[in-house]
């Protein structure tokens, strides 16, 4: 009887000293921390500013939504400004992305072209943008834009190579043509036949939510 009480006194202490153990190791155990939102901004013209329309139904506003939806979380800060160059976009680059800016979707160029401004000028003007931004280690995401056909061939083959070769030559994601699917389509565009309609909008950010999402994938606190 004795031998059989000492069994069970031993048992009762294994189970004792077990508990605790497991206990300890379910407090202490390593908790996944949320990831944080990507502080964002979009630089651009009157295109991502949203001329004309609610500030809920600009671009990046709208992009930042349809992140949303898809659990993405981000940071957005809309830097257009209705008018802008290339030219003008860089002279204001260190105030409009602030410290701790981790990307920026570039939508320049478009009143470069309307202007019919030297591309040499504007391809300049984007490659310091990129530079500076290169070397504050913030990544890009470079929206390209069309020639109006009202400038003839030959300005438009030297404006519309300036995106791909700079994609190129700086290793930058590009959105070939930041109006596809909305350009020249009146259903899309206000009276002025340039700057979208809130639906226009939702047709780019559609478009360019892809590359919007594998872009973002690639900085690290992202979940790809």
């Amino acid at each position: 009887m004795k031998r059989m009480f000492a069994h069970i006194r031993v048992l009762i202490m294994a189970l004792m000293t077990a508990g605790p153990v497991f206990a300890q190791s379910q407090v202490h155990s390593p908790a996944t921390a949320p990831a944080k939102p990507v502080k964002m901004v979009v630089l651009g013209d009157s295109l991502s500013a949203g001329l004309g329309l609610q500030a809920t139904a600009a671009f990046p506003a709208r992009l930042q939504k349809a992140l949303s939806d898809k659990g993405i979380k981000v940071d957005m800060i809309n830097a257009g400004v209705s008018g802008d160059t290339s030219s003008g976009g860089r002279d204001r680059l260190d105030w409009s992305i602030p410290e701790g800016t981790e990307a920026v979707i570039l939508e320049l160029g478009a009143n470069d072209a309307l202007r019919g401004i030297d591309p040499a000028v504007t391809r300049t003007a984007l490659t310091e943008i990129l530079t500076r931004l290169k070397a504050r280690k913030i990544a890009v995401l470079l929206c390209g834009m069309l020639a109006p056909p009202n400038y003839g061939s030959e300005y438009a083959a030297r404006f519309n190579a300036i995106y791909p070769e700079l994609s190129k030559s700086f290793g930058v994601p590009l959105y070939p043509f930041f109006l596809e699917g909305v350009a020249a389509d009146a259903k899309l565009n206000q009276a002025d036949g340039l700057h979208p309609t809130a639906e226009g909008v939702d047709v780019i950010v559609k478009n360019i939510l892809p590359m919007v999402e594998a872009f973002l994938g690639t900085i690290s606190r992202q979940p790809s």
